[in-house]
């Protein structure tokens, strides 16, 4: 039995370490562990793999791999993955949210306070030796609390969830959307379905946009949406880039019509260095760093190893991906 691996990506912490492939066949004695450099030989390792793990591989390829049974995304993500001869073969997909969700909602909750706290207003200030507390009160949205305001949660995945958690341990309000309302609340205080995502705009002072990139997620915060939110409300995408329509959220921050966003993914990344996101006003930055952990690989390797004997002994895996649905 073959495991092939490939995850090379020019972000360090995005590659598996040496001791990821070496740990595995050591520990699972009766598999083939292959641990790809680059991409160069892939087209001819693959053709007899029988599990794979990669960020991305190409339609072509899955039809060369005749005996391809199973395929790891170390993503949440799996958009780039749901092309028909994948989506439609018995190959089974699975993906890491379990790893990245508890880390991304650190992100998030760290996001709300810097946003209530205008922690970034603070540290350009600070860049500027000015002593700026009458200039941050003035300008709105004012600093304020975020015990009692309402965070409304677009996905309740991995991240949603353990934001979801988080937030109503700090005595937020907690709203969300889910695809399927029926399934529960999930710590949450009402749950809406996708047809009322417009009540969690209007209502939440922060929306947090965490569902995975579907036709009917693409460009979910547009420019009808943004007009919806308070005027102090903060939008913050943990997501993917493709959820919010970005010219559309500038002009609504260059507008104050709403107080700010934060954002940690962008349709393209490295964000161009002549990108106009850079310069937009109440604007937080992050370079996709929400699910960075020094325990990233570990958690990776969990998950994976539990899948991997869960594989060898024929019962079911964790964290299938419906190919269908495309999370």
């Amino acid at each position: 039995m073959k495991l092939l691996i490939f995850v090379h990506h020019p972000f360090d912490q995005w590659n598996a370490p040496d001791w990821f492939p070496q740990r595995l066949q050591r520990e699972f004695h009766q598999v083939c562990v292959v641990n790809l450099p680059d991409y160069s030989r892939v087209d001819e390792e693959i053709v007899d793999a029988e599990i794979v793990i990669a960020w991305s591989i190409r339609p072509e390829q899955i039809a060369a791999a005749k005996q391809l049974q199973w395929v790891h995304s170390p993503a949440a993500a799996v958009h780039q993955l749901m092309f028909p001869e994948l989506v439609n073969s018995d190959i089974i997909l699975t993906n890491a949210r379990e790893v990245h969700g508890p880390v991304v909602a650190e992100h998030v909750i760290a996001l709300i306070f810097a946003l209530a706290k205008k922690i970034p207003d603070s540290v350009r200030l600070q860049q500027r030796h000015v002593w700026g507390q009458q200039i941050l009160w003035d300008e709105l949205p004012r600093i304020r609390e975020v015990v009692g305001a309402t965070v409304g949660i677009v996905g309740l995945g991995s991240i949603g969830r353990a934001v979801a958690k988080s937030a109503k341990a700090l005595g937020m309000r907690v709203i969300a959307v889910r695809e399927h309302p029926e399934k529960g609340s999930e710590s949450a205080d009402a749950v809406f379905g996708p047809a009322q995502i417009d009540e969690l705009f209007r209502q939440a002072d922060y929306v947090v946009l965490a569902a995975p990139v579907t036709e009917t997620t693409k460009a979910i915060a547009n420019a009808e949406r943004l007009a919806l939110m308070k005027t102090g409300a903060c939008l913050i995408n943990v997501g993917r880039g493709a959820l919010v329509d970005e010219p559309a959220l500038a002009r609504a921050l260059r507008e104050k019509r709403i107080g700010g966003a934060a954002l940690d993914v962008f349709p393209k990344e490295p964000l161009p260095v002549d990108s106009p996101l850079w310069d937009v006003p109440n604007l937080l930055i992050t370079p996709h760093t929400a699910a960075l952990t020094e325990k990233l690989w570990e958690r990776h390797y969990s998950l994976f190893s539990e899948n991997l004997q869960r594989y060898l002994s024929g019962s079911p895996l964790l964290a299938i991906v419906d190919k269908r649905r495309g999370y």
